[in-house]
């Protein structure tokens, strides 16, 4: 046997609908027509013309389904005029089944006298078929206007992924310009152990950002982690020049961030408060969750801006890439910002609070995030 059709499918399916609804109104019709002649106390027998009535309706009717679609779409006038003649050319035909079976069933003596009786009733007929086309172009009206909204999300969001992926991957190759300046650095004076590590953890990392998809979110952690594997590389560069804080509050840890969204304003950081600089620096990333939102912080304490209202000409690849990342992910809802830190630059960010699920998989950076957490967000 099978499986009776769920109400998921039946809307999903046109032609499945279709029926379900055809036959759905000519039964009730049937009901409703039945009722009326116990009310009006009609003999038995008009049952059997009902009956008829409710079977030649669904039959006669079907027609005009087709009919209809090749009406779809014209001028709203020959949509009309063809409407109310396909329906009144049905009646006429309904009320020769009908009154047939009258005479038939109730009053075999009965004789028209003329078209006009034998056809009558047709009017009132053609209301009940002009209700049906009715409910036909209401539902087939909202379809297309469904399906126009759908292909519309649909058109939006495969615009927003390619808008995506084109951000995340801008990443890489600003960021391999740097990285491979850098070992070429180490290179050239000679410290090629320290080169071969660097180049060693720049694979580690660019393994990690190539199996990541850029439409999936990850944990704060997970994103915490992939950050080692990019510092691995940095500190062979700096050394103790690279002074790195962490203040995360536990509960931000399980939040949902796109993937490599600090990497870029660290590099930023890293270049402009740390490397120029024969002492170094000092970045801070903080990060806490509140009201429904996620707040992450990263601060250095570099020159900072020169122009604090302006801060274009600090907004490099990196921080103009996460800015337009954000956007496109969270709209208004986002927040983003760079602003003086007194000293340096602070880079905010607020997020709509999401928690990873318990148990669901999340990608592995084959680093672990360091302890150094402090459990209060200054």
């Amino acid at each position: 046997m099978g499986k009776t059709p769920t109400l998921d499918q039946v809307r999903r399916s046109r032609n499945l609908l279709f029926w379900t609804l055809h036959a759905a109104g000519w039964a009730a019709y049937g009901i409703t027509q039945y009722f009326g002649a116990l009310l009006y106390e009609k003999p038995a027998s008009y049952a059997r013309v009902i009956a008829v009535s409710a079977v030649a309706g669904f039959v006669l009717s079907m027609p005009m389904r087709y009919i209809y679609r090749r009406l779809w779409g014209r001028s709203l006038r020959a949509m009309i005029l063809g409407v109310l003649g396909t329906c009144y050319v049905t009646a006429l035909a309904l009320r020769i089944v009908i009154n047939l079976s009258y005479q038939a069933f109730v009053e075999p003596d009965w004789q028209a006298r003329g078209l006009f009786e034998f056809f009558g009733g047709a009017l009132s007929t053609t209301y009940l078929l002009v209700c049906w086309s009715v409910l036909y172009f209401g539902i087939k009206f909202y379809e297309s206007q469904r399906k126009q909204e759908e292909a519309m999300l649909k058109a939006v969001a495969l615009a927003q992924e390619a808008q995506l992926k084109m951000l995340r991957y801008q990443l890489n190759p600003h960021f391999l310009f740097n990285t491979l300046n850098a070992i070429s650095t180490l290179v050239l004076d000679n410290q090629n152990r320290l080169a071969n590590q660097a180049v060693t953890r720049l694979s580690e990392f660019l393994r990690y950002t190539l199996d990541q998809d850029p439409m999936k979110k990850v944990t704060l952690r997970q994103e915490l982690e992939a950050l080692e594997l990019y510092l691995g590389t940095e500190r062979l560069r700096f050394g103790e020049r690279l002074r790195l804080e962490y203040a995360i509050e536990e509960p931000a840890m399980a939040a949902l961030v796109p993937s490599l969204l600090l990497q870029p304003l660290l590099e930023n950081a890293l270049k402009y408060a740390v490397s120029p600089r024969e002492h170094g620096g000092r970045v801070r990333i903080q990060g806490q969750a509140s009201n429904g939102y996620l707040e992450l912080a990263v601060i250095d304490d570099g020159p900072g801006l020169r122009e604090p209202a302006a801060g274009g000409e600090r907004r490099g690849v990196g921080l103009r890439n996460t800015a337009d990342r954000l956007a496109v992910l969270y709209g208004e809802a986002g927040h983003f910002s760079v602003s003086n830190a007194h000293p340096g630059v602070r880079v905010d960010m607020r997020l709509p609070l999401e928690l990873a699920e318990a148990g669901a998989e999340q990608p592995k950076a084959h680093a672990t995030f360091p302890p150094r957490i402090t459990r209060g967000a200054a």
